[in-house]
Formats: structure tokens, C-alpha cells, sequence
């Protein structure tokens, strides 16, 4: 590990981890066309940490958010247990935080497909069209019409199926973000409200994944003179990720989301092709 490998990792999860182009469909390309297949494992502690890097750039941005639904979590605990008057209506940052929780659901079933998509890293083809299609995803996004719904009046079906965009996510070469913005957006959601909630919901997906991870990770180990450069890099995915973030954010609101499409869309043409031309060589 050098601090040079360091600041690139950190740049390119805090990019790809929020921009609509799919971090793990990059990942997977790398590691077919440039033998990058043990980087991961080599540095799973390093990876995992990254990881929380991005975490605290959305809690950084949406702070108040996430504050509020701390504390509206626990309220809610308390009006559950009967401590406190139940409310008919419950605030907007309670139901938000069910509407999360809701939204989390169905990742519990990708839990036990974890074999099956991990074999989709290894096969060029399924990434190159899933690239592709997240860039149709992106493209047609754009040309929905404004909802909206909000944090107030999204039903919990709504957030079921925003879930049911970020468990099919869970494919290399389809955009989390891309997917569940786009998901909300034709439930009707906001345009802000969509960005918002896609973000927010990636904080338990993203904690509970990386947690899952942390014990093989530490068995792995790494040498203690590279700390301060996994820490360059941590700091690297956070501060990238904020800005990352608020041009999702400006370029949602203008409605010029889709103007990702044509990067995936080219990325995913040529690693087809790439691909296509590769396995053609083998067999010669």
C-alpha cells in the first residue's frame, strides 16, 4: 500500500459509491481486464473502511436528518412501549425512519443469494449489460413526470419497492442510487425527496453489510505502519463523497440525472466488445 494507492482508492469510492454509475460494476471490470482479483481481499480492512468513509459523508450532508430520526426512533420505541401519548399522525422524520426500515427488508433476502451474485463479478458479459441498462434506467428517469410524495404521504409500498430496487442493486454494473431514485421517482416521489431518501436509506444497508464484514476482516489483518495511509484514504472517500452527493443532488433537481446514461452506456459498450474481443484471443 502506498499513499498514492490510497487517495486513488478513496477518489474512486467516494465517486462511484454515490454517482448513478455502479462502484461494484467498476470493480468487477477492473478485476476481469486488469488482474486486479486479490486487491480486495488483500485489503478487505482497508475496503471495509472506505466503506464507512462514504457513510460519513451522508451523515455529514443530511446531519439534520439523521439526528431527527435518531431521535424520532427511540420516541416512536417509547410511544410503542406506552411511556408516552401515541400520536395519530407521527412526525415526518418518524415515519421516515419507516419508511427505511421497510425499505431494508428485502436486502434480508439477497442474504441468501450472496453466492449467486458473487459469481456475476466474474462474468464480463452480465456486468457490460447490466451497465447498460442501469444507463436506460438513468436516461428514462429524467422524462418522469414530477411527483409529489415526500416523507409525509409516501406509503410504506412505496418504500417496499424502492427496497426491491436496491436488493436488484446488489448486481455488479446496476446503479444503487440510480436505480432507487429512479424506483421512487415512479412511485411518485419528489425529485428532492428521492435523492434524499435513496441516500439515507443506504446508511443501514451500508453499516450492516460493512459490519458482516469487519470480523473477516480483521483476521485478514494489515500491517500497523499502513495505518495512516488507510486513513488518507478514508478521509479521501468522505470528503470526495460529500461533493459527490451535492452534484447528485443539483443535477437531480435540474433534471439532467440522466446525463450519466451516456457514460454508462459507452463504458458498458466497450467492455462488452472488450469482452466479446478477449474471450475470441483465448480461443485462437
Amino acid at each position: 500500500m502506498t499513499y498514492l494507492m490510497a487517495v486513488f482508492m478513496g477518489l474512486i469510492q467516494g465517486v462511484a459509491e454515490f454517482l448513478p454509475i455502479s462502484s461494484s460494476g467498476h470493480l468487477a471490470l477492473f478485476q476481469t481486464f486488469f488482474g486486479m482479483e486479490d486487491v480486495e481481499s488483500r485489503y478487505m480492512l482497508f475496503s471495509v473502511l472506505l466503506h464507512f468513509g462514504t457513510l460519513l459523508s451522508v451523515c455529514v450532508v443530511y446531519w439534520r436528518d439523521v439526528l431527527e430520526m435518531i431521535r424520532e426512533f427511540f420516541l416512536g420505541l417509547a410511544a410503542l412501549a406506552g411511556r408516552k401519548e401515541r400520536q395519530e399522525t407521527p412526525p415526518a422524520a418518524r415515519r421516515l425512519v419507516m419508511l427505511i426500515v421497510v425499505a431494508t427488508l428485502p436486502l434480508f433476502v439477497m442474504v441468501f443469494l450472496k453466492d449467486a451474485v458473487d459469481q456475476f463479478f466474474s462474468n464480463s458479459l452480465m456486468v457490460s449489460c447490466a451497465l447498460l441498462a442501469t444507463g436506460c434506467i438513468l436516461f428514462f428517469s429524467d422524462r418522469l413526470a414530477q411527483g409529489r410524495k415526500n416523507a409525509r404521504n409516501a406509503t410504506l409500498t412505496d418504500a417496499l419497492l424502492v427496497g426491491c430496487g436496491q436488493a436488484l442493486a446488489v448486481i455488479p454494473g446496476l446503479s444503487r442510487s440510480g436505480t432507487t431514485i429512479s424506483v421512487g421517482m415512479l412511485r411518485g416521489f419528489d425529485r428532492a425527496f428521492a435523492v434524499r431518501f435513496s441516500f439515507l436509506m443506504s446508511l443501514p444497508a451500508v453499516l450492516g453489510a460493512n459490519i458482516l464484514e469487519i470480523k473477516d476482516a480483521v483476521e485478514v489483518g494489515f500491517p500497523m505502519e499502513e495505518l495512516p495511509m488507510y486513513l488518507t484514504g478514508v478521509a479521501v472517500s468522505a470528503v470526495v463523497g460529500y461533493f459527490a452527493i451535492r452534484l447528485v443532488k443539483t443535477l437531480s433537481d435540474q433534471g439532467k440525472f440522466g446525463k450519466f446514461a451516456y457514460y454508462c452506456w459507452a463504458i458498458g459498450l466497450g467492455s462488452l466488445i472488450a469482452g466479446v474481443v478477449k474471450t475470441a484471443v483465448l480461443k485462437l
